[in-house]
């Protein structure tokens, strides 16, 4: 493991160990300002890396993923929930769509990392093959050789993969965004937050599509 110390103790997850990933199913409660939901605004403040978005940047509908590429629940999302939202609302204009990292464990943690050494462009692409690949590469021990297998996929070198995993920038940033996503209420993922509103675990796509619809127009 290349990771430094301080980064990874921040990239572990606390007591959700490491496939631990859902919180209450459904969207939570966000009737008259609930304690863990912020603002839109607070929502919105980009993180130190800048921001992994997709759709267009002026919709009326901000949807912020909080997710972990070792959480199976995150994978179901992408798998069965995120084609359908991409198709009907970041395709169309409606929904801006922004993807952040909040890894639950060590392994999630050097692969979020790799994701983030990805160009841009590559990014979702990478983030859905380890999503769908868990079964390759997620274990309680880092596997560097089974995480490289997923991310040369995409294109990238074992030289560039290597390099990759001691980049401190990254490694700091990542942790800021894991820290202020647990200021914003989020324990496990998926967390979504549909103009401020928070949705997490096992979310359903008519669950979000009812989150949307009233403010889509």
């Amino acid at each position: 493991m290349r990771i430094g110390r301080g980064a990874a103790i921040v990239l572990i997850a606390t007591a959700a160990g490491l496939l631990g990933c859902g919180g209450a199913v459904g969207p939570a409660d966000t009737a008259n300002g609930g304690i863990n939901v912020p603002l839109k605004e607070q929502v919105l403040e980009p993180g130190p890396l800048g921001e992994r978005e997709y759709g267009n940047p002026n919709a009326p509908v901000t949807i912020v993923e909080y997710a972990s590429l070792t959480c199976p629940h995150c994978r179901n999302y992408h798998a069965k929930v995120f084609p359908q939202v991409k198709r009907q609302y970041i395709d169309t204009g409606k929904v801006r769509y922004i993807i952040r990292e909040f890894p639950i464990g060590r392994t999630a943690g050097t692969a979020a990392i790799v994701t983030r050494c990805a160009p841009q462009k590559k990014y979702l692409s990478m983030t859905e093959a380890f999503l769908a690949r868990q079964s390759e590469w997620v274990s309680q021990e880092v596997r560097e050789d089974a995480i490289y297998n997923v991310a040369k996929s995409s294109g990238m070198s074992r030289a560039e993969f290597d390099k990759c995993l001691t980049n401190q920038a990254i490694i700091d940033g990542l942790t800021e965004v894991k820290q202020r996503g647990r200021k914003y209420g989020v324990i496990g993922t998926p967390t979504l937050f549909i103009n401020g509103q928070k949705a997490q675990g096992e979310v359903t796509f008519e669950q979000v599509k009812a989150m949307i619809e009233p403010q889509a127009s």
